[in-house]
């Protein structure tokens, strides 16, 4: 085959050039205000609304190298972990650059790759001390988060958006003392820059006041912020005496409605919302999106109830799904118990039908089609089927396939059919008219919870099926919005199919956009995986760029620290003279990243008029770093101001508390190592070679002048 050759190792690098040029495509995607992009298909003419940098890529013709590279790394990291992606986009584009500008300074590749590779490996263990456990994410977030004039208003009913709220009780601890006759609420004053907090702590009250009566209190206990020696002290502390929203564990419980939920009672031993410390843990991870945000707080609170407030705080994706819903605002989204699905209008005849009634079930797991064979099914080689059955008596092709299989479903009297794939068309049209309702690509989460919840048992083929498959007690209706009316939007209608004790819930996710369905749904997913990996990881990192603003001040002092800059090889046979230039250079490059980063965030978020201004912000963060002398305590101590990217517009405007914002450990961490890796990777090859029939395609284009035909 004719073959091209083309040297992309040359001080412009070719492979980062075109790097840095996907990568930036994503700019717009840092920071917690993000803006939106509108995906068009010109075969139809429909258009998606995305914000991930997932999204993005899926929708870029990636026909080069790099370009399928950089694709791989980023599903890889969705993969495992659901978040990170934006940040690992643009961190490619960035030090995509910053290399390219080491090349032009006639930087080894060998010092490039040992240098910055060694700078990531120190950020990553220096960073470890900004590490807060889940457990104390509460006190750790909350200083001075709700004051006194919230519990009571001017006509001295309780404020809607105090205590009376439920979700608002998620910013307490979950430390309850039975003894305790006050609900302690800070109220940290500052001196200098000591850092102070107090630890709340929920308890019962004896009384039941028709209003709630405050009082302060001073508190002279103290405490240390983990990992950076910082101590509150001198807190003053409020007391909540008297209020009808509390009482005596035992006597009466706490009780609110969130969507489809009840309350959740409390005890000496749980929560009095059941989930407060993941609640408030997911507000942090939230990053302003509130919607889901409320949606999970449902999730948590209705699986910590199930497990009886055993203080269990782990949430089970597997019982998760979501639902979409078009035509309706968002605030209908909500949480439904169960498995909601949309169906067509024959089906929801089918499901009225139903009426109440309990439903035999049956799940299937692969597809319900006469051509389906399980996966491992080998046919004959070199043998091509005409027809399985011959039918003597003439009949059209599948007739006896549907009514052989609409017999089978008949006699065991099955009247719901749940199918991990597709369906047959004919088939579900013959089984709607003996009133058999089948629903098809279900996933395989659900077909398990039904059959835990049933006592059904999965079959491939309808021809296995007995009496001992078939599960008893689902039932099926029409999904009701929150005002309790059932939806009719026409194509596709909402339905619930449920079970006693089934253990899945749905998040109905509703919008009058459908190019904004995708976006709802993605945004739901991130926040629920980040609060999974940050109660898997059992830490978080203080966001609001305190991490990335410690790894430019460790950089710092790695450039000024002397000594070689790598272990590799090839480094160490680089002359001594070279290697403090080299190191200062590289280092710097390295730092350039994360300092666009947190620049490009600042503007994306209108707190800075330009990058200049916002780099000259971050620079100004980095001389009070090093003049403190403790890098990581004067870091925590933005974190607690609210970070280096503090000021602007607050995106929990509504809320009581000042919420922090927290990002994931390892996820972070490994978007920073998958983003340099592709970097260098590039970076280490040096042609690009274009094998098939390209040949006059490639002498036509504008880059002829750089290919060597071979």
């Amino acid at each position: 085959l004719p073959m091209a050759f083309r040297d992309v190792n040359a001080r412009r690098h070719i492979g980062l050039q075109q790097l840095s040029s996907l990568a930036s495509t994503g700019r717009t995607f840092l920071g917690p205000m993000k803006s939106h992009k509108f995906i068009v298909d010109e075969t139809t003419n429909q258009s998606t609304l995305i914000c991930s940098a997932v999204r993005l890529i899926e929708s870029l013709d990636l026909t080069s190298a790099v370009g399928q590279l950089l694709n791989e790394t980023i599903q890889a990291q969705n993969k495992e972990f659901k978040t990170g992606m934006s940040t690992l986009l643009f961190l490619v584009g960035a030090w995509s650059n910053a290399v390219v500008e080491c090349l032009q300074q006639n930087v080894p590749v060998p010092a490039i790759v040992s240098v910055m590779s060694e700078g990531l490996n120190s950020c990553c263990e220096r960073i470890q001390c900004l590490q807060i456990p889940v457990h104390d994410v509460k006190r750790e977030l909350c200083s001075s988060k709700v004051r006194p004039k919230d519990f009571e208003s001017k006509t001295g009913q309780v404020g809607h958006d105090g205590l009376t709220n439920p979700w608002n009780l998620l910013c307490f601890q979950r430390d309850i003392s039975a003894t305790e006759e006050g609900i302690p609420i800070n109220s940290c004053s500052h001196q200098g820059d000591d850092c102070n907090f107090n630890k709340c702590l929920v308890s019962p009250l004896a009384g039941f006041g028709s209003v709630a009566s405050v009082k302060a209190v001073s508190d002279k206990s103290s405490s240390v912020l983990s990992g950076s020696g910082v101590t509150a002290s001198s807190c003053i502390t409020w007391k909540l005496t008297h209020s009808r929203h509390f009482s005596t564990p035992g006597k009466s419980c706490f009780s609110s409605q969130q969507g489809n939920f009840q309350g959740y009672p409390s005890g000496p031993s749980a929560d009095l919302c059941g989930c407060c410390g993941l609640g408030h843990l997911a507000m942090a991870l939230s990053h302003g999106n509130q919607t889901s945000v409320k949606l999970l707080q449902s999730i948590a609170a209705y699986q910590q109830e199930r497990a009886e407030c055993s203080g269990s705080s782990q949430i089970n994706i597997a019982e998760i799904v979501t639902c979409c819903v078009l035509g309706l605002p968002e605030s209908y989204s909500c949480v439904s118990p169960g498995f909601v699905t949309l169906v067509s209008p024959e089906q929801a005849t089918v499901i009225k039908h139903f009426a109440d009634k309990p439903l035999r079930i049956l799940l299937m797991d692969g597809d319900l089609t006469e051509q389906y064979r399980h996966l491992g099914f080998n046919r004959p080689r070199n043998v091509r089927t005409i027809l399985e059955h011959p039918n003597a008596q003439g009949a059209r092709a599948g007739d006896m396939w549907l009514s052989r299989m609409s017999d089978i479903l008949m006699n065991f009297e099955v009247n719901l059919v749940l199918v991990k794939g597709n369906v047959c068309k004919n088939f579900m049209e013959r089984c709607m008219a003996s009133r058999i309702l089948v629903i098809g690509c279900v996933a395989r989460d659900v077909l398990r919870a039904f059959g835990a919840a049933t006592g059904a048992q999965a079959v491939t083929y309808l021809s296995q099926l007995n009496a001992s498959c078939i599960g008893n007690g689902a039932w099926a209706e029409l999904w009701k919005a929150s005002d309790g009316r059932a939806v009719d939007l026409g194509e596709l209608i909402p339905a619930r199919i449920s079970a006693g004790g089934i253990l899945l819930l749905t998040a109905v996710l509703t919008t009058a956009l459908p190019s904004k369905a995708q976006l709802l749904e993605d945004q739901f997913w991130t926040l629920l995986y980040r609060l999974h990996h940050a109660l898997k990881d059992g830490k978080v990192f203080p966001g609001g760029g305190a991490v990335e603003l410690l790894c430019l001040s460790n950089i710092q002092a790695l450039a000024e620290r002397p000594g070689r800059p790598g272990n590799d090889k090839a480094v160490r046979e680089l002359p001594i003279p070279w290697l403090a230039e080299y190191k200062s250079i590289v280092l710097q490059a390295l730092a350039s990243g994360w300092k666009q980063y947190l620049s490009v965030v600042l503007c994306n978020t209108a707190k800075a008029s330009s990058e200049l201004e916002a780099g000259a912000s971050v620079d100004q963060h980095l001389q009070k770093a090093a003049a403190c002398g403790s890098p990581s305590a004067y870091v925590l101590e933005e974190f607690r101001r609210g970070g280096v990217l503090r000021g602007g517009s607050d995106p929990f405007p509504d809320q009581v508390t000042d919420l922090k914002v927290c990002d994931n450990v390892v996820a972070k961490k490994e978007a920073w190592r998958r983003a340099l890796d592709l970097v260098l990777l590039v970076l280490q090859t040096d042609a690009e070679i274009i094998t098939g029939p390209k040949r006059n395609e490639i002498l036509n284009s504008p880059v002829s002048s750089e290919f060597m035909f071979l």
